[in-house]
């Protein structure tokens, strides 16, 4: 049952990614693309500072990781930008089409790998044909 859970979470927070797609597009069209990716992490470190007073932050033990795990506050506001820019070009649908294939196609290698740390899950005959779906799915659409 937690999996269960933990699915149906996941596919929420993809449904909460394509509408803020379709919210940064019009935003980032009447304020600029950059300014909508700060309107969107501003947004989000308020929230998250509120929820942080509340909670008890391992923050020390922040600096004492090895620097590479830090990379990822990179990725985050590139990704916001790429959905600022490509959507009202190609619509959500297509963006987000897009955004999974290579989402897809990063954690096949990264679980077959084992990389960044993962356990290794290698690929299989199954999770092949799902990236050649989602591929096909993004020719489709566009």
């Amino acid at each position: 049952m937690p999996t269960l859970i933990i699915l149906l979470a996941v596919v929420a927070a993809g449904m909460g990614l394509s509408m803020e797609a379709g919210l940064l597009g019009p935003l980032g069209a009447e304020i600029g693309h950059l300014s909508a990716t700060f309107s969107i992490f501003l947004v989000g470190t308020l929230l998250l500072t509120l929820a942080m007073i509340f909670s008890r932050p391992r923050l020390k033990l922040l600096f004492a990781q090895p620097r590479w795990l830090l990379t990822g506050g990179i990725l985050g506001p590139l990704y916001v930008v790429v959905l600022t820019i490509a959507t009202p070009f190609v619509g959500v649908g297509t963006t987000m089409i897009g955004i999974l294939c290579g989402q897809v196609s990063a954690s096949l290698a990264i679980d077959h790998f084992g990389l960044l740390g993962s356990d290794r899950r290698p690929v299989d005959s199954y999770r092949l044909m799902a990236l050649v779906l989602i591929v096909a799915a993004l020719w489709l659409m566009h």
